[in-house]
């Protein structure tokens, strides 16, 4: 083996490893920040992450948005 063969294996390591990274991060980020904006379906938010990420990229930006949309208070209806 010739030093550029090691090298070339060496670059090849490091990319593969940075996409697996890559893929964690966007995979669990949804559910993340779901998780810390208090969001009541944090849960639903992350499985969604993962899923769409998984089956295909397409989807996976509404989950994103999901992740930061506020369910807003119900209303209360009294007689006041």
């Amino acid at each position: 083996m010739s030093g550029y063969d090691i090298f070339a294996w060496i670059v090849l390591v490091i990319l593969l490893a940075s996409a697996v990274g890559v893929f964690c991060i966007a995979g669990s980020l949804p559910g993340h920040i779901a998780k810390t904006r208090g969001h009541p379906w944090a849960q639903a938010v992350m499985v969604a992450g993962w899923i769409t990420l998984i089956c295909g990229f397409a989807l996976w930006p509404l989950a994103l948005i999901w992740a930061y949309v506020d369910v807003p208070a119900p209303r209360k209806t009294g007689n006041a």
